[in-house]
């Protein structure tokens, strides 16, 4: 996915939106900015502007196309056994490639992303290349063994000891397999922006 300047992006969105921009240095600069657009404008932003901002932000943060987050947000909506913000944070945070992500096998989402496609990674003891792969409750997946000594996870087993590990999820940095053990909850993996302004924008 496109997604043009990171740097200008991230100031308009958040540095949490791309792991490059979580730096002081960057915050620094955010900061700046932010303090002189105060004092050029000093304008209210609107409702629908703050709902498009939470949008772009939660989209780009899983590094999604329109097209794709719109689909997980009608999947959500249309969802009768849990409330919609609810089922839309664990569409996306049961993605492969953020679960990928999410037990530190990569460094970023984009990575993650990567390293699926280049045939890394199994699900359920099948090789998987396709990063939006949709994983639930017991699948069970892991590094292939032709990839375990691919350049990114050298020395992974030391990292991983230091690595904070979600709730939802098991590792066993030995035999670089694990599983979901239940679903992601807004506790367990922070949501990646207002989910309820989202659900808004889609629905206003």
């Amino acid at each position: 996915m496109k997604t043009g300047p990171r740097y200008k992006i991230a100031k308009r969105l958040g540095a949490s939106v791309f792991e490059k921009a979580q730096t002081q240095k960057f915050a620094l600069s955010a900061d700046r900015a932010a303090k002189n657009k105060r004092r050029g404008r000093g304008g209210r932003q609107s409702e629908y502007g703050k709902q498009m901002l939470e949008k772009q932000k939660v989209r780009i943060t899983y590094g999604l196309t329109e097209r794709q987050f719109r689909n997980y947000v009608r999947k959500a909506l249309a969802a009768h056994s849990a409330k919609p913000t609810d089922r839309l944070h664990e569409l996306l945070e049961l993605r492969l490639d953020n679960v990928i992500w999410r037990l530190g096998l990569t460094s970023t989402r984009r990575g993650a992303r990567q390293m699926v496609a280049h045939g890394h990674v199994t699900v359920g003891g099948k090789k998987s290349c396709v990063p939006s792969q949709a994983l639930k409750v017991g699948d069970v997946l892991g590094v292939r063994d032709g990839s375990k000594k691919h350049g990114v996870l050298v020395g992974f087993e030391e990292r991983f000891h230091d690595r904070h590990l979600p709730s939802w999820l098991a590792w066993n940095p030995k035999t670089m397999e694990g599983s979901i053990v239940e679903r992601p909850t807004a506790a367990s993996a922070d949501p990646a922006g207002d989910l309820v302004a989202v659900l808004s924008f889609y629905t206003r």
